[in-house]
Formats: structure tokens, sequence, C-alpha cells
């Protein structure tokens, strides 16, 4: 099973935890600034998920992963992130990176 974390630089985090390994990493750009970090993990379990809310003062969330959408496969995760960052009138852009 396969999800989709998000971060915003300044606004919070996503952190992987036990129970959940980064297969991929995803730039989101709109107008070709960074606005969003997505994050497909691989999670086994019922790990906990790990906010941290980067505004001071921070505030850390932890919540049940159950409580997220979960994909089958990596490319039903894929998919669903394309569509997510798929504004046909906007100037955004996914960009794959480094992880």
């Amino acid at each position: 099973m396969y999800v989709i974390l998000t971060s915003k630089t300044g606004e919070f985090r996503t952190e992987l935890g036990d129970g959940l390994s980064s297969i991929e990493a995803y730039d989101y750009l709109f107008c070709g600034r960074q606005r969003a970090h997505f994050v497909i993990a691989r999670i086994s379990g019922e790990p906990k998920i790990t906010i941290v809310d980067e505004a001071p003062p921070p505030v850390v969330n932890v919540i049940p992963s159950k409580f997220l959408p979960k994909f089958a496969t990596l490319e039903d995760a894929r998919r669903e992130l394309q569509h997510l960052a798929s504004t046909p009138s906007l100037d955004v852009t996914l960009v794959r990176v480094a992880h």
C-alpha cells in the first residue's frame, strides 16, 4: 500500500516514521515557485503520521494513518498525484526530485 505525504516549506512538514518508507518525491511548482513537496511512501501496518507545524510556536500533530487515502499500487499513487497537480488553466508543474 502507498500514501501521499505533503509538506509546505515554512508552514508544515510531514515526517517519515516507522512503517513508512519514501519511494518517490516531487516538488509542486506554481508559476515556477515551489509551493509544496510530495512524497509517495510505502506504508506497512497502521503507523502514526507526524505533522510538524513550522510556524512559531511549533506544534506536533500525530495522526493515525487510517485517515489517509491509501493506494494499492505505486502507479495508482502517481496517478492521484498527477490528478492533484493538474490545473490546465494555471502554470503548475510537478517535478520529480531526489529523495
